[in-house]
Parts: C-alpha cells; structure tokens; sequence
C-alpha cells in the first residue's frame, strides 16, 4: 500500500477538525448536488446567441472534453476520498503551496459569482416577469442581499438540512427543461419551427473562440463534490457513478435546450438571459391567456435555482478552502474551524457572504461608463479563475495513478498508463485553450486574422484589459501566497500515512 509523505500528508488540526464532519451524502445527495452546482441554465442563452455553431461546438466538447474528463474524475474522486477534493489531490500529486493556489483559484470564484453576477440575474428576472424593481431601490439592494446569505445559510447549517436547497434546486432545474422541451415540441408541431439546414449548424472560428471559455466553464465541476467527500456514506462507491449520471444529466441539459432555443426563436433576439426567457415566452403562447402566469412561474423557479446553484458552490468550495486552511494553506488555520454542532465550515461560510456582499455593492456603484467597464473586466477574471484552477486540478488527477498505483480503485478508466496521460493532455489543452482567450481575448482571433471589435465588447482598450486582468490575477495569487506562508506554523504534518482507496484519510 502506498503512503503519503509527511509534506503532503494531513496536518494534526486537518484531522482534528475533520473528526466534526458528519457523514450525510448518498448516492442521490452526491448527484443532485453537483447537477445543483454545473448545470447553469443562465448561460443558455448567452452561448445560443452564437446561432446554429453552438450545438455543433457544444457537441464537439461534450465528445472531446467532457466524456475524457468525467472519466478522469471518476476514477480519481472514488480513489482519493479525503475531505477537501481538489486541494488534496494537488497537495498530495504537487505539494502543499500548488495546493493553496489551487483551492484559492477555485474558492474565489463562487462569492464572486454569486454576489456579482448571479444575484444581479436574479433580480432582473425578477424584475422583468414577476414585478418591477428599480435598480438602485432598496428593494433592489434587499432583494440582493437575501440571495446571497440565503445561499451563505444553507452552507452554515448542518448539511444534513443544507443539501436540501441544491437538491430541491436541481431537481426543478431538470423538471424546468424538460418541460421547456415538451412545450418546445408542441408549439413547433402546431407553428413550425425555423427553417434550419446544415448550414446553419457550420461551425466557424470566431464560435469556436467565442464559445470554448464559455462552455468549458459550465461543464466544468463534476469532482466537486468530493469537496465533502468525508461527509458521504460511501464515496468510493458512489463518487464514479455520480459523476457518470451527472455528466449525462449535465449534456442533455445543455445539448438540448440550446437546440430548442434555436428552433424557436430568431438568433438576432437571443441575448443572454433574455434569449431563453424570449424562448420560453414564444413556446408558452400555446397556453393562451395562461401564458403571462406561466411565464411568472417560469421566472420563480428559474431564480429558486439560481439560488440552490449558489447555495452548491458555497457548500463546495468553502469546504475546500476550509481544508486548506486546517491543512495550514490559508491564513494560519483561523478559517479552518469546522463548527462541532453543524460539522461546516463556518467562518469560510461568513467570509464568502461578506466577498459576494463586497462585490455586490461595488457592481451597484460601477455601473456605467469607463468605472463600470473596468469593473466588469474584474469581475469577469475573478470568476475565470475557476478554469485556471483545472491547469493544477487534471494534471494532478493524472499524476496520483502513477504516483500512487497501489491505491484501491473502486472504478478504474479501463486504459493503460499512455491512453491515461493523453487523456489528461486533450483536457488539459482544452483548459489552456479557454484560459488563454479568457485571459487575452482577441489575440487569437487577431493571430487568425478573424475580426474582434475589443473596445466594443468591453467598453476599454486591450492595453487596459490587461493591466486589469493581470493585476487581478496577480491580487489573487498574491492573496494564496499571504495564505500559505501566513500557515506555515500549522505545517507539522502527522507521520507519513496510508493513502487509501474507500478508506478517507482525513475525516
């Protein structure tokens, strides 16, 4: 059997704190969880509005990405089953400090996202087919602040009560498409659909840099769960088949509701979240006068879902930088308490609410102009790091098979070690591909001579874009720098350990 280092395995508090988790994940937990967490409807129909190329890419990186990459995972997530998922996995393929740049990359991105997208999304919904809100209103600001702490309370309650709102969210989730797909079907039987052709569908260049920073972030998450992989029953049994049934879940949502919505409506009106509810809206006149509470319905539960997918993340990735903390990674293990009542990571919890608030409050203040440009730049960087975090994540994930043979496998890809690493360098490519167009967008389009109008689509030269992105990036990385040697005193490691297939080493 195979053992940790002592440089990569768990530090004394890592095990302490670990022994306040409470094992509550099944089979059905684990799945919905991650479905709650990867399936962003929200971005339906910003990809859609790429017209007929979207299917034709978002099929290509179904085949090429995320079969190749769900089976990586599945085989690492039953292997290495410690509490802490990602981070782990890098801790013990590269060492602790590739660790805690890994997990800050991953964790950063949820608050941002949560307080600086998604709560924004919703109130729009909200106001455009429930009731007007005027932005800026204290309505506004309210209505704002109870989704992000709704999401930050159902990961600081026990997660025994708190799984509940990401599984009652995905499970909506896929009952709101598949009856968007019914409907889709009955209105195209009774009107017609677009006259679509083979052309239609040719994929270009500029669709495929468009669209692969895009797609490649909503596939991207299927191993989160193992995030609180020391809270299930049985994670080396049920790890691989929900990353399976998830993945599958997570193709058919994406596949064919963006089919549907090009069947429907016009690619001129489809922009962002107005282009599926514009889908939604034209399908739903078959119900007549019902149409308008249909529609309202549809918006409540598309931002109950919006929340449960917030509440997912939080529940994952706060677990994460919590075990990297206790693992002595972030900031002298202060964040790494896990409460011994509720078995969360409380204080990781009160910190992602206070980032998302931050970051909602500075989106209402920069809203226009040159400010509120530069501020969308931030905001964009902040959530991309979730990509770069897979630049650690799979190479990781491919290095623990060789550096750890004898680890029980309760699934093994069925490959030998050749086909394993070139499976890791296709995903991986991919991952570089994404990060590089999100970090310097229009240079391969400007390599390709293919055009891209810069100042038009971010409202600031390319030169400031830069400084922007990279300066964000660097304020990031230099936060998990402060973080890791801030916890050097925790990084007395306990003596070198088993690493363990179905067994969990830590929790």
């Amino acid at each position: 059997m195979s053992t940790s280092a002592p440089e990569t395995a768990p530090t004394q508090m890592a095990l302490e704190e670990s022994k306040h988790l409470q094992k509550t994940l099944g089979r059905f937990d684990i799945v919905f969880l991650v479905v709650a967490a990867v399936v962003s409807i929200e971005v339906l129909g910003q990809v859609a509005g790429y017209g007929g190329e979207t299917f034709t890419w978002t099929l290509v990186l179904t085949v090429l990405f995320l079969v190749p990459y769900a089976l990586i995972f599945a085989e690492t997530g039953g292997a290495f089953t410690e509490e802490g998922g990602v981070y782990t996995w890098v801790r013990q393929a590269f060492g602790r400090f590739a660790g805690a740049i890994a997990a800050m990359l991953t964790w950063v991105t949820q608050p941002v996202w949560v307080g600086g997208t998604s709560a924004f999304i919703a109130v729009e919904t909200w106001s455009a087919y429930v009731s007007p809100i005027d932005h800026g209103s204290f309505w506004d600001h309210g209505f704002k602040l109870i989704f992000i702490w709704v999401t930050v309370a159902s990961a600081i309650v026990s997660l025994k009560h708190g799984k509940w709102l990401p599984t009652l969210g995905a499970l909506l989730k896929v009952a709101f498409l598949a009856f968007f797909l019914v409907v889709t079907v009955i209105y195209g039987v009774q009107h017609g659909f677009q006259g679509l052709t083979a052309s239609y569908f040719a994929p270009t260049l500029t669709g495929f840099l468009g669209l692969t920073p895009l797609l490649l972030f909503s596939f991207l998450g299927f191993e989160s769960g193992n995030s609180a992989a020391g809270e299930m029953k049985n994670p080396g049994r049920d790890v691989p088949v929900s990353i399976a049934r998830s993945a599958g879940i997570a193709a058919a949502s994406y596949l064919l509701p963006i089919l549907a919505i090009l069947l429907v409506v016009p690619v001129e009106k489809i922009q962002g979240i107005s282009g599926l509810f514009e889908a939604v809206a034209t399908v739903f006149t078959i119900f007549g006068d019902g149409a308008g509470a249909m529609l309202t319905i549809s918006a409540i539960v598309f931002i109950f879902v919006l929340m449960s997918q917030g509440g997912a993340w939080m529940i994952i990735s706060d677990r994460m930088q919590a075990m990297a903390a206790a693992d002595g990674s972030f900031f002298g293990g202060f964040f790494g308490k896990i409460h011994p009542g509720l078995g969360t990571p409380v204080r990781v919890n009160t910190m992602s609410g206070i980032v998302g608030t931050v970051f909602m409050l500075a989106a209402m203040v920069f809203v226009n102009g040159q400010a509120g440009a530069l501020f969308q730049v931030v905001l964009t960087i902040c959530i991309s790091t979730f990509l770069m975090s897979y630049l650690f994540a799979i190479p990781a994930a491919i290095s623990l098979r060789k550096k750890f043979p004898d680890v029980h496998r309760p699934y093994r890809v069925p490959v030998n070690d050749v086909v394993w690493r070139i499976l890791g360098a296709v995903c991986t490519a991919w991952i570089v591909l994404g990060t590089w167009v999100a970090i310097f967008p229009g240079t391969l389009e400007a390599l390709f001579g293919v055009e891209y109008p810069f100042t038009d689509i971010w409202g600031v030269d390319q030169g400031t874009f830069s400084v922007f992105t990279l300066s964000t990036l660097g304020i990031i990385v230099l936060i998990g720098v402060a973080g890791y040697l801030l916890g050097r005193r925790l990084r007395q490691p306990t003596e070198a350990i088993p690493v363990a297939g179905e067994r969990v080493t830590v929790g």
